[in-house]
């Protein structure tokens, strides 16, 4: 039961009486798969972050070349511009 305490105040959680006898019941049954899992033989596997080999898909950062007459819209429309370019804001100073 003091496992089940413990934890409710570490997640800052309210906990009545008969909550607490549930909760220790729940707590007991991950536990007991956990030794469960530490019985597995896992001494010639591999370490691996995810099993499903998927991969981040990145595009490189750099700019697109656009028409002339785009540009030009973009920036007539702009409320700002400098040098041909938006004018923005700073947001670091």
């Amino acid at each position: 039961m003091f496992d089940v305490t413990h934890i409710a105040k570490l997640a800052r959680l309210g906990l009545a009486e008969n909550e607490k006898e549930k909760f220790a019941k729940d707590l007991a049954a991950i536990l007991e798969f956990v030794k469960k899992l530490e019985e597995v033989d896992v001494k010639n596997v591999e370490p691996m972050a995810q099993a499903a080999g998927l991969e981040n898909i990145t595009r490189s950062d750099k700019g697109e070349k656009r028409e002339e007459e785009i540009r030009k819209n973009i920036l007539g429309n702009a409320p700002e511009t400098k040098d041909g370019y938006l004018k923005v804001k700073a947001i670091l100073e």
